[in-house]
């Protein structure tokens, strides 16, 4: 499971304001050398999942 493609799959449920939160987070760890699937992205995708259930 790749967690950045499971935001993508929910994105519409998100309101924007967190999904872009969500974006920025998630490009601020890359760009530090971050991977894409550290449990920290992970940690992300739990987060935008959280909108989903609302």
């Amino acid at each position: 499971m790749n967690p950045i493609n499971e935001i993508s799959k929910i994105a519409e449920h998100i309101p924007l304001e967190a999904l872009q939160d969500i974006h920025q987070r998630i490009t601020d760890w890359l760009a530090s050398g971050g991977e894409h699937d550290d449990p920290y992205i992970h940690q992300q995708l739990r987060y935008a999942k959280r909108f989903v259930k609302e």
